[in-house]
């Protein structure tokens, strides 16, 4: 059972819980890291959650993400979520931290760190977490959403915030 790390509206801990508890309170004083692949053509790379996932199952979900276990920091969980999702070591690519994102100021899930990778490469992704995968134009892919193709909560707006470092 993952455990992970309770914040307060600085993004301090202030306790720990469960993540099935995080979720069955609802809560949103927790941390997530999220992360888009993006080409040279400024096309991001989305993939659909496979349908075995508890939460938007079937989805179109940001490149990367997922959450910060308890004790572990923001890049580290990034760095895990990369390799754990796409097979990538963090270590061979060009990656940005660009916006630090919280629930209350941005309407988000969870306190958020959000990177930018700069890759042309498709990634070998992990088949448990993605059934399928495409590069997307981020205007076309927010009219998709809009015609009501389902994807996580969080997507439209990160693709908003993403806009503005393209």
């Amino acid at each position: 059972m993952e455990i992970l790390d309770i914040v307060n509206s600085q993004d301090q801990v202030i306790g720990q819980k469960y993540r099935s508890e995080v979720y069955k309170e609802q809560l949103s004083n927790f941390r997530v890291v999220n992360a888009f692949l993006i080409n040279s053509q400024k096309e991001v790379w989305i993939p659909r959650r496979s349908g075995n996932k508890k939460l938007f199952p079937l989805c179109l979900d940001t490149s990367v993400g997922g959450h910060v276990s308890a004790g572990e920091t923001y890049e580290e969980a990034f760095k895990r979520e990369l390799l754990e999702e796409l097979t990538i070591d963090s270590s061979q690519i060009d990656y940005t931290m660009i916006a630090k994102l919280t629930p209350h100021e941005h309407n988000l899930s969870a306190f958020m760190h959000l990177y930018s990778i700069k890759t042309d490469k498709s990634p070998d992704y992990n088949t448990d977490d993605f059934i399928s995968a495409a590069w997307y134009k981020i205007s076309e892919l927010e009219k998709i959403i809009q015609n009501g193709e389902k994807s996580k909560d969080d997507l439209p707006k990160l693709l908003t915030i993403l806009k503005k470092f393209l």
